[in-house]
């Protein structure tokens, strides 16, 4: 079902074949298909799904949605969501949501995720802590694999996961993991102690979410265990989680590297003057700063007076800069972001990036004075001058684009904002200085 042959269903009041169709639908999907509704039309649709599904869709809602929905229910249908509801999926929309709605939830809440809740509220913001969820299954490693059986099948239908088991000791303290593969293939006498794998890997609740996203992507977990200072299992975050940390930060990187301010609000919901603010700072910056190539191209007023042709060439030596620092450091952000590179490379990435430049800036000056000399018909001086700076500019850009991501990581600074804008207009400047010395000692100006 669409959104279109649901509107009409809906304006035909044909609603009982609208609860067969969406009650087939995934969860997924029907989040999807009611979220650009009004508020009243989705609330009229929400009521019709079944209750456990009807949970599962809120889940997935946006946060405006999930706001309107605790707004216009009822008490009890409200008390049906919270219970049902995944403990961190409550955690992020009591952060969201206006003090009313937070007091509902809270209302509706079992004592023991009320106590919890001030205790995950006060974790760093983006930290594991504030991800993960307490909703997992645990075993003592003296479990049969008969007991730890019958305890998932307890505990399963609240747990978020229940593909992986992790093994705690008395003080809850974190000594393995057993996968339920290996549990429900194995004898019943067989104890959890000969089945579990103890060189687990975990993340600290204090750890940046990034580093969380990293050890995902590196070993491909589907969930990982979240412990404290005393190694005492605290939650799990699993993968469907992660992959929104993921997404939020690639297009917070986005929109750093277009000289924007993030921001976690889609492009169509956010007003145009908000887009104004997030955008103007960067734009004043480098406008301000860009006055410097017009101070320098004043300093040197006589070399272009001399030979006005030397003009002509300006702005294609410096997009050539532009572009060549912007794809350096593209790659060397991306390779910070996913831990390609570390702050020991550093040597080896400004080498890299030297002999890529040389090759370039030697490929490219070559076209070009060819061009110059049998297309354009210019003074040979001034082909070798043009040439000769391609050359230094492409090299100068590689440089500062590999060079300063690096600077913005050690100093523990989000190197995306040492991307394209900045290092434009840094290239740009120092190409013209380039140029006009090389056009002195050459055309003896």
């Amino acid at each position: 079902m669409d959104e279109k042959t649901l509107e009409e269903l809906i304006e035909q009041k044909k609603f009982l074949e609208i609860k067969s169709e969406i009650a087939k639908m995934n969860e997924v999907d029907l989040a999807e298909l009611l979220d650009p509704l009004d508020a009243q039309t989705t609330l009229l649709i929400f009521r019709m799904l079944p209750k456990d599904l009807a949970v599962e869709v809120f889940a997935h809602f946006s946060m405006e949605q999930q706001v309107g929905i605790m707004e216009a229910v009822t008490d009890e249908e409200a008390e049906n969501i919270i219970k049902d509801l995944f403990f961190d999926d409550m955690i992020d929309l009591i952060e969201e949501v206006p003090a009313n709605i937070v007091n509902k939830i809270l209302l509706y809440a079992r004592d023991d995720e009320r106590k919890l809740v001030n205790q995950f509220l006060n974790y760093p913001e983006d930290s594991a802590g504030s991800l993960m969820t307490i909703e997992y299954v645990s075993l003592t490693k003296e479990l049969t694999v008969k007991e730890a059986l019958a305890h998932i099948k307890e505990v399963g239908l609240t747990s978020e996961t229940v593909y992986t088991c992790y093994v705690i000791d008395k003080n809850r303290k974190l000594e393995g993991f057993v996968s339920l593969r290996k549990i429900v293939t194995a004898e019943e006498d067989i104890l959890i102690k000969d089945l579990m794998e103890d060189d687990i890997i975990s993340v600290s609740t204090n750890d940046d979410q990034e580093t969380v996203a990293n050890v995902f992507t590196k070993y491909g977990f589907v969930a990982l265990p979240v412990v404290d200072n005393e190694e005492r299992l605290i939650g799990i975050i699993t993968v469907d989680d992660i992959m929104d940390v993921m997404e939020r930060e690639v297009t917070e990187d986005f929109q750093i590297i277009a000289g924007t301010s993030p921001t976690e609000d889609s492009y169509l919901d956010t007003p145009v003057w908000q887009l104004v603010k997030n955008r103007l700072p960067w734009l004043l910056i480098l406008m301000v700063s860009a006055t410097f190539t017009g101070r320098i191209m004043e300093r040197f007023e006589a070399v272009l007076a001399a030979n006005v042709l030397l003009t002509t060439f300006i702005p294609m030596l410096m997009d050539t800069g532009g572009n060549s620092g912007s794809q350096s450091s593209t790659l060397i952000i991306r390779g910070l972001a996913v831990g390609d590179i570390e702050m020991s490379d550093g040597p080896k990435v400004l080498w890299k990036e030297f002999r890529i430049a040389i090759l370039a800036g030697v490929i490219l000056a070559g076209v070009n004075f060819v061009r110059l000399l049998f297309i354009e018909r210019v003074d040979v001086n001034i082909a070798i001058t043009v040439s000769l700076t391609l050359i230094m500019t492409v090299l100068t850009a590689k440089l500062v684009g590999g060079i300063l991501p690096l600077i913005a990581e050690k100093l523990h600074m989000d190197p995306a904002i040492m991307a394209g804008p900045l290092i434009t207009t840094i290239v740009d400047a120092l190409a013209l200085i380039v140029y006009f010395l090389i056009a002195k000692a050459m055309l003896g100006l």
